[in-house]
């Protein structure tokens, strides 16, 4: 088994990114996601990469951070480190999705909604703890979760520090679909190939799009969308002649 804290396997396509830390449950560390960032900075580069999934190694995506290494006093390199982290992931330029089993609590939490979106297993289980352990989120818990699951929702979860499953998580938008432990490792592989298999420049425009226009008014969103145009890619008379039969 690898060593590395973060495991980078490069399929077809697209890239499995593997929290790897399987006897401490995959326990955020500093170091930990000091390879996760360096794993985000060169697949930026990479434009062999087109897809990236994350999930954790063993029984679980990642039970959070690291409570011993809070109670040390472990710190990061600058305020805002891991926040920052996790903000470079989340504007790749391509489709990132976490694929969660098991455990997917806090900080944990914080990272996966740092994807694109969530699938799950039917044994994840979410919760956030910060208020278990007189914590306030870093993270980015208290911008991210509203937005996926609405205010009410978020200070339900967050007040509470309730523990909700893969279905409860699906009900409310927390994770896009549920399905089977005994699918997990398929269906990461059938979603990496279905996303791989249509246009990088559509999808890496789209999430520049989604991203500038979060939380903007409709009339101010469409209007960006029009003035704002990417165009169309360098793939696109090759797509539609396969798509006629005239590229044969």
């Amino acid at each position: 088994m690898s060593t590395d804290l973060v495991c980078r396997e490069d399929r077809d396509g697209w890239s499995l990114l593997v929290l790897n830390r399987p006897d401490k449950l995959n326990a955020l560390t500093i170091p930990l996601f000091k390879q996760l960032r360096q794993h985000i900075a060169d697949i930026r580069t990479d434009d062999s990469v087109r897809c990236v999934i994350l999930r954790g190694a063993g029984k679980c995506f990642s039970a959070g951070n690291d409570l011993a290494g809070i109670g040390a006093g472990e710190r990061p390199e600058s305020r805002g480190w891991h926040s920052e982290t996790l903000r470079m992931m989340e504007k790749l330029p391509k489709p990132v999705i976490a694929a969660v089993h098991g455990h997917c609590y806090t900080g944990a939490l914080e990272v996966a909604l740092a994807a694109d979106f969530i699938f799950a297993a039917d044994n994840a289980r979410f919760g956030d703890t910060h208020a278990k352990w007189a914590l306030t989120p870093v993270w980015g818990m208290s911008q991210r979760l509203p937005r996926r699951i609405g205010a009410a929702t978020a200070k339900r979860l967050m007040f509470t520090a309730d523990m909700i499953d893969a279905h409860e998580a699906m009900r409310i938008g927390l994770a896009e679909y549920v399905v089977p432990m005994s699918e997990f490792d398929a269906e990461i592989e059938r979603l990496a190939t279905r996303i791989v298999a249509n246009s990088a420049f559509s999808q890496a425009a789209a999430k520049r799009l989604l991203d500038a226009t979060d939380s903007r008014p409709l009339d101010a969103g469409l209007q960006w969308e029009v003035m704002e145009t990417e165009g169309v890619g360098p793939d696109m008379q090759a797509r539609i002649a396969a798509f006629t039969g005239k590229g044969k």
